[in-house]
């Protein structure tokens, strides 16, 4: 392995800090509902912030396979959107300190990548490292959004009820990362959202909202989550709207209800596979919402 040292550039002296919680909220694995987006960009945007670590992302990032936007106007290139990864110090609403690590998951060099972040974990005495994520689950948005809870030691859980047993899972970085601390002694607790399916290609704020509340009650980080609380409702109400407009969609949530309730009173059975009952599967469900929202869309 390469020096993993060469992966980053710290822009001044690395602040003093007394165990400070390190958020990872890299995006491009799943993020449905742009859920982890969506509370970064609403933590950097409402609470004080400055970089203190860069990374070279020219030597991680595939650019073929996520090209970054160009604006071309008339007859020349305007502007290029360049991605960026850093690791930013921030103070919640109390003035804590925590770490925020944000920017695309890197496509290469995962290994160096997570031991350049373990060193920056030792080096700044990070006690514990919470991980973010969003997936698509068959819920119907008219339920509480469920977050899957999962760490390195099982007493970091509390309360969290397991939603899943054993599944395989495609890796990402973040979830490697918390896999190879807890490997190496260090405390990582991660949290995904769970996010209708039909709705996983728009903004979700609940899902966000979600991720920073479970973040505040591990932690005792103080987040701001007001601006999330109030999309959220926006959202809801346009969602609403849009199925109410149409029979058949308004049976196809009725039946993930049904489902989603059945799941609850006997936490029986996967909601992410098909279940026995006569209802529709979830792909047929998802299909349906899918269509039906995208024919709202363009018809708007």
């Amino acid at each position: 392995m390469l020096d993993p040292h060469g992966l980053y550039e710290v822009t001044g002296d690395l602040p003093d800090l007394d165990g400070p919680v390190l958020i990872q909220a890299l995006t491009g694995f799943v993020d449905a509902g742009s859920a982890v987006q969506l509370a970064q960009d609403h933590l950097l945007e409402h609470l004080e912030s400055e970089v203190v670590v860069t990374f070279d992302l020219d030597q991680m990032l595939d650019y073929r396979s996520r090209r970054p936007p160009m604006i071309f106007v008339s007859d020349r290139f305007e502007s290029y959107e360049e991605p960026v990864l850093a690791l930013h110090l921030v103070r919640d609403q109390l003035g804590t300190p925590f770490l925020l690590l944000t920017g695309p998951e890197p496509d290469l060099q995962w290994e160096r990548f997570i031991a350049a972040i373990t060193a920056l974990i030792e080096r700044l005495g990070v006690r514990l490292t919470v991980g973010l994520n969003a997936i698509p689950m068959a819920v119907p948005h008219t339920r509480p959004v469920g977050v899957t809870a999962h760490a390195t030691d099982k007493g970091l859980l509390g309360e969290h009820e397991s939603w899943l047993q054993r599944v395989q899972v495609p890796a990402s970085v973040g979830n490697l990362l918390e896999f190879r601390l807890g490997n190496s002694g260090h405390d990582a607790i991660g949290f995904a959202a769970h996010v209708p399916h039909y709705l996983a290609q728009t903004g979700y704020p609940q899902a966000a909202e979600l991720l920073l509340d479970s973040v505040s009650k591990n932690t005792g980080l103080a987040l701001p989550t007001g601006g999330l609380r109030d999309s959220a409702k926006l959202v809801r109400e346009e969602v609403d709207k849009q199925i109410a407009d149409d029979e058949q969609a308004g049976r196809l949530v009725t039946s993930l209800e049904a489902q989603y309730d059945a799941f609850i009173r006997g936490r029986q059975g996967n909601l992410l596979a098909d279940t026995d009952a006569p209802l529709p599967t979830a792909e047929e469900l998802g299909a349906e919402l899918e269509r039906f929202l995208a024919e709202q869309s363009r018809d708007e």
